[in-house]
């Protein structure tokens, strides 16, 4: 009896000493992946697991010690298929990380379980379905309930770029300012990088659509930042990122020295590195930053590059962005044909991806690029599905972009009977309604007999009347076709021209909120 129990403590001590082993091996992978060296973190899990598309060795593995290389595996998985642009990786991946975060959920471990499904968040994120990583990333802060933890800032984190790079920057910005309090008392100069250089990426666009040089001087500022905490964290990868950002920074500004000079650093840094979809990701701006210079043949040569690389991945919102750029130059050369066949290609590869913003993009690219070499209804049906598509960006220069566009259409095909007459191509009972005002007529004409003050309100109430045709009766797309607000359009249409109410849409009532609020 006593020689059986010292060989049930004997076999205890065993199992929790190989136990300790697994989870040491784990946490040193977690440490190098999180240090941005990839290779080194795999070659760390090496005995249990190797490569990726090969399942992990969990033979003899207690449902704790599987859970962990299951997750190390699948997130390794995930960067690596994206430095490689392996493609299927990242199914392979998300495969793995759901199988350990079941595990962790059954063992009741909130922390571990909201770890994995943040890693699973970014899986999504890199195959550009940005809905799917906003809900598993709410999930792993529900699970951390009111837990502290690290996991909490990574989920801001997340959510922030996710916002970021679906235009919402209104929200990436809120929940960065939410979050910086709980950064700063972070000690982890990995994590405390990162929340500078989004913030500062933020900051940076709004700023450049915005032409707010308070933000322009507050990015560079987190930018600084963000080197200062990659230095000491020692993370190669992210101090190449923070390079490339701050190259397009400048490429925006249009000093294009300064450019050059960190979108060099940053394209060294990735290959030094092998990370073959960061260099793409450096080539694509570098051909933005030559499309703004004027050197349209290098652009092409230098975005049709990044376009092959990407290509071979499975980071479909990257490859749209990098379409809709190759897209650019070549319509810039004159290739209108093939520059038409690349920016629907983008939009193609961005629907099915679920990135609505980067398909929207390279339809409002199409109407910008090709005005002057499609047909007017062709035209008309690209801006409709960029209008619908960028409906919830935050994007001031998207706003802008979309406005500008608007008028042209209605400047150059709506108001203008000689162009064909966009407007014979809707419906006709709106036609008739918004043109009854006008004495059936296509413009208001001219009479001594009237004053200027009328001549005035008539031209006005032709070109409200056209665009409320234009927009099957819409306000807020008729107000964006006249460069006016949506409440400046309707306060015209109750006051001055309460003739032309009957073209607009019936006005929806709002729902009240369910929520009581004292």
């Amino acid at each position: 009896m006593k020689l059986d129990s010292l060989v049930s403590n004997r076999k205890n001590a065993i199992s929790t000493a190989l136990e300790g082993l697994v989870l040491e091996a784990c946490e040193r992978a977690k440490a190098l992946e999180e240090a941005g060296e990839y290779e080194a973190a795999r070659e760390a899990l090496a005995s249990y697991w190797q490569r990726i598309g090969e399942p992990p060795k969990l033979d003899g593995l207690s449902d704790l010690e599987g859970a962990h290389v299951l997750l190390r595996a699948g997130t390794l998985s995930g960067w690596i298929g994206s430095a490689r642009l392996i493609p299927g990786a990242q199914e392979i991946a998300k495969d793995l990380i759901s199988q350990a975060t079941r595990i962790f959920e059954r063992l009741g471990l909130p922390e571990q379980s909201a770890e994995a499904r943040v890693s699973l968040a970014l899986c999504y994120w890199r195959e550009g379905a940005f809905d799917e990583a906003r809900v598993t990333l709410d999930d792993a802060l529900r699970q951390l309930g009111d837990l502290e933890s690290e996991q909490r800032l990574r989920v801001f984190l997340n959510r922030a770029m996710i916002e970021r790079v679906s235009n919402r920057y209104d929200d990436a910005l809120a929940t960065h300012r939410a979050a910086a309090p709980l950064f700063e008392s972070s000690t982890n100069d990995n994590l405390k990088s990162k929340f500078h250089g989004e913030y500062a990426t933020v900051l940076k666009n709004l700023g450049l659509a915005t032409k707010r040089e308070d933000y322009i001087d507050q990015a560079l500022i987190e930018y600084s930042a963000a080197i200062f905490h990659v230095e000491k964290a020692g993370n190669k990868r992210f101090h190449a990122i923070s390079e490339n950002n701050i190259g397009y920074l400048f490429v925006r500004l249009g000093r294009y020295g300064e450019a050059t000079r960190h979108l060099d650093q940053a394209r060294a840094l990735f290959s030094a590195l092998k990370d073959k979809g960061m260099v793409a990701q450096v080539d694509d701006t570098r051909a933005r930053a030559l499309i703004a210079r004027g050197s349209f043949t290098l652009a092409e040569t230098v975005a049709r590059g990044a376009v092959q690389a990407l290509k071979e991945g499975d980071e479909f919102s990257l490859l749209a962005e990098a379409l809709t750029t190759h897209g650019t130059a070549l319509a810039r050369l004159g290739n209108f044909s093939r520059a038409r066949a690349t920016l629907e290609q983008a939009m193609r590869v961005a629907h099915d991806a679920g990135d609505t913003e980067s398909s929207g993009t390279a339809a409002l690219t199409i109407v910008e690029e090709l005005s002057h070499h499609l047909p007017e209804d062709e035209l008309l049906k690209y801006f409709q599905i960029a209008e619908v598509e960028l409906g919830k960006s935050q994007n001031p220069d998207i706003e802008n972009r979309l406005g500008k566009t608007a008028r042209s259409f209605l400047v150059n095909y709506i108001a203008a009977p000689s162009a064909g007459g966009m407007i014979e191509s809707r419906d006709r009972a709106t036609t008739r309604q918004a043109e009854s005002s006008l004495e059936a007529s296509d413009s208001p004409g001219f009479s001594l007999d009237v004053s200027l003050e009328e001549h005035v309100l008539r031209y006005e109430a032709d070109l409200i009347g056209r665009a409320l045709a234009a927009c099957d009766g819409s306000v807020t797309r008729a107000a964006r076709m006249l460069g006016v607000t949506h409440q400046g359009l309707a306060f015209i249409l109750n006051g001055r021209h309460k003739d032309l109410l009957s073209a607009r849409k019936p006005v929806k009532r709002r729902r009240r909120s369910i929520i009581k609020y004292r």
